[in-house]
């Protein structure tokens, strides 16, 4: 072939969103090493940058790269991967994947189909938000104002997730993607077009089901919904429009209730969608949300967005945790909000399930933001955490990130030293900004999902019980714990800011990693003893970094393939980017050929 460093635009058929999309999926298989993509390639240099050359049967493909550091030494440069011997440029995401499938394994070749069909769905709601992003800003616009710094209560925070449920994740490449949902579908119920829907609801037999505490005062009895006969023997259980028809066919016949349990004709209780999808928030009172059960799948087809009966279980055991750490540390109880998540109901069935989420009172004057929304382009142009340190901090982005950091990093890092990490990723992570600068807390919700060392914890609050009902949350170490505090509050909170302004061109990126480093130093340091010394030897100072393999354990590899006992706890690894010098972000590593890390 001729030298691939002449290759500088990728095939006209690929429109820029595929492009974009190509690009990520490149650099996540090349993160997670599928087949080999990382530490089976040779780094070779040709006159336009870095190439990976991986070996193929008296063949190679070759992988055009920059360096980068965030969980991967290298990203992939261009959305392309090119067959050495004549040259075929593969520059669609299904021709890249055909090329990888038939390095696979026979038996995990239907996962990269799958694969495919994910890419597909994400590509076409890109397409769709690229359609229809400057009506959807104009319409917050009108709604909230132009300004997102003053977007205020709960009802201002669901504008926020409109704006962030346009952004891509940080780490999964299809993640905008939605298992099955078309166009008409992501308009009528998805938080990126900000629509207004109703639920149906299910009038369930007592005796079938399981409520945790007392149902809130909203909630309609049977005879509101035109069941009065099912008055004394039925509970109203809410149902997302989605999931009426065959799923929750399904899922009546697979609980017997079938005949027993009746759907309401008409629909109750109008609804906002959150940007999880299947929470919706009520409209009239947007501190009251119902998470429910969907048919539909993200982050990974195997990453249902049901709802399992324990998981409910575990968030509320989650939250009495939290409450009892609070207790202690009573700094936090001004600065650390959490979502009340003890109410609930199911019936024994991952389809037949809702949580009944409660955020604080006094919230209404103050600016509630998700993490995942800052780095999202608001009404004007501009990035959301642009608008927020305008108002909050004379409009240093800087001091902004470092005020989040050191509230972030002193909760999290106290959590730690208890032994407990918590899946408090971008989305679960809420920032409340008061009208007085300066002034900021910390807003939690959905608690379930954590890694507890056992021994510390008995050693530091007592033994509970806390009644969680997932066994994976306990361990006794620190390591499953160090690997959950890195991947989320570390690589989605922190780093995934201080790479995004970077990018956005905020601030110099030695700076804002130097920020985070810092900031987490200063907290390692004060909470000191033995916990102290393992956050610094295994996240501060270590050579390498815990990093979620979530493409792998969440499609591509069945669990007895990719051995993974939690799709959102898979891991591979990547460079420290928190070394002061970080040597190892140019992938070094003497043991692996031509400065490939592994």
């Amino acid at each position: 072939m001729g030298d691939p460093a002449v290759t500088t635009t990728t095939a006209t058929s690929a429109d820029a969103a595929e492009s974009k999309l190509l690009t990520r999926v490149l650099s996540a298989l090349l993160r997670e090493d599928v087949v080999g993509l990382r530490t089976g390639s040779a780094l070779v240099h040709r006159p336009d940058g870095p190439w990976l050359r991986l070996p193929v049967d008296g063949d190679a493909l070759l992988l055009p790269v920059a360096e980068e550091g965030f969980q991967c030494a290298y990203t992939a440069r261009l959305p392309m991967l090119v067959r050495e011997s004549n040259g075929f440029e593969a520059t669609t995401y299904e021709t890249v994947l055909t090329e990888l499938r038939a390095l696979a394994e026979p038996v995990d070749r239907d996962g990269f189909d799958a694969f495919a069909e994910e890419c597909r769905q994400t590509l076409a709601t890109m397409r769709l938000h690229a359609r229809t992003a400057e009506a959807v800003r104009d319409r917050l616009a009108d709604r909230y104002g132009a300004d997102p710094a003053r977007w205020t209560g709960l009802a201002g925070s669901l504008a926020h997730d409109t704006l962030a449920a346009r952004l891509d994740h940080p780490v999964y490449p299809t993640a905008r993607g939605r298992s099955g949902l078309d166009d008409d579908q992501l308009h009528a119920y998805a938080p990126e077009l900000h629509p207004r829907f109703t639920l149906r609801w299910l009038a369930v037999p007592k005796d079938a089901l399981t409520v945790a505490g007392s149902l809130p005062a909203y909630w309609p009895t049977p005879g509101v919904l035109g069941l009065a006969e099912l008055d004394r023997t039925h509970v109203a259980l809410p149902v997302h429009p989605l999931t009426v028809g065959a799923p929750l066919d399904e899922a009546l016949r697979d609980t017997g209730l079938t005949g027993h349990a009746v759907l309401a004709d008409h629909g109750y209780l109008d609804v906002v969608p959150t940007l999880s999808t299947r929470t919706v928030a009520s409209a009239a009172d947007p501190a009251a949300h119902l998470k429910l059960p969907l048919p539909t799948a993200s982050l990974g087809l195997r990453n249902k967005r049901s709802i399992k009966p324990g998981t409910l279980v575990d968030g509320a055991a989650g939250q009495r945790l939290l409450e009892a750490v609070v207790d202690r540390e009573t700094r936090f109880r001004e600065t650390v909000l959490h979502a009340d998540e003890t109410v609930y109901a199911h019936a024994g069935h991952e389809m037949l399930a809702v949580l009944c989420r409660r955020y604080p009172e006094g919230l209404d004057d103050s600016v509630v933001v998700p993490m995942a929304a800052l780095l999202a382009e608001a009404p004007g142009g501009r990035l959301v955490i642009d608008h927020l340190a305008d108002r909050f901090h004379g409009g240093d982005v800087t001091a902004f990130l470092d005020a989040v950091l050191t509230l972030l990093f002193d909760w999290q890092t106290t959590l730690f030293g208890y032994g407990i990490a918590l899946e408090s990723h971008q989305q679960n992570v809420s920032l409340v900004l008061e009208p007085h600068p300066g002034d900021l807390r910390l807003l939690l919700k959905d608690n379930d999902g954590p890694r507890i060392n056992t021994a510390r914890l008995e050693a530091t609050l007592g033994g509970g019980p806390w009644d969680f009902d997932d066994p994976r949350t306990f361990c006794r170490d620190d390591g499953p714990v160090a690997d959950l505090f890195t991947t989320i509050t570390l690589h989605l909170c922190a780093g995934a800011h201080a790479f995004g302004l970077a990018e956005h061109g905020r601030a110099p990126l030695p700076l804002l990693l130097g920020l985070v480093r810092d900031r987490l130093a200063q907290a390692v340091e004060r909470l000191g003893g033995e916990p102290g010394a393992v956050l610094r030897e295994r996240v501060l100072d270590a050579p390498r970094l815990p990093v979620k393999a979530m493409v792998t354990a969440g499609t591509l590899l069945g669990k007895e393939r990719s051995g993974a006992l939690d799709i959102n706890k898979h891991y591979t690894t990547g460079p420290n980017y928190l070394l002061p010098d970080r040597q190892d972000t140019t992938g070094t590593n003497p043991t692996l050929p031509n400065g490939v890390s592994a």
